[in-house]
């Protein structure tokens, strides 16, 4: 049996109407004072914020949408966990990103495939091949992860 909070509900209650004068005084400064009613909520109004706002959310979005690729099961996505089941996924995003800060396309793919050669967790040993895995198939991932990302992110 559940028993019902009443201190909870209580509780939710007061923060609702709480938040229900907040909004009626935000909406009476903005009635009174336009405008400059912003100085009043917003305490770098004058800052270049504003300016920055894109590229933070810009960043954001980049780390979401590789993020939500590599957890997508895609084909793709399947193969590099394959060879980087060790590693952390915020370690793999964030090289990621790095490797896609590289002007050319020649130089993402390279900074992709040695990021796979070099933290694979297929021991890596002194010939071209590795354990089954060659350096071919290194770069074959890289391009193939390199397409699906630019595609993602519209590069």
């Amino acid at each position: 049996m559940v028993k019902n909070n009443p201190t909870g509900c209580q509780e939710r209650l007061e923060d609702f109407l709480q938040a229900v004068e907040s909004a009626q005084k935000l909406q009476n400064d903005i009635i009174k004072y336009g405008f400059e009613a912003a100085h009043f909520y917003i305490e770098d109004l004058d800052g270049d914020w504003l300016e920055k706002w894109s590229e933070d959310e810009e960043e954001q979005n980049i780390t979401e949408y590789i993020t939500n690729f590599l957890e997508s099961g895609d084909p793709v996505a399947v193969k590099l966990w394959e060879r980087l089941a060790e590693k952390p996924l915020t370690e793999i995003v964030s090289e990621l990103e790095r490797c896609l800060s590289f002007s050319k396309r020649a130089e993402q793919i390279f900074a992709i495939k040695d990021f796979l050669l070099h933290n694979s967790k297929v021991e890596r040993n002194n010939s071209a091949k590795t354990n089954g895995y060659d350096v071919v198939s290194f770069v074959n991932l890289a391009e193939e992860l390199l397409e699906k990302l630019t595609d993602i992110l519209n590069y």
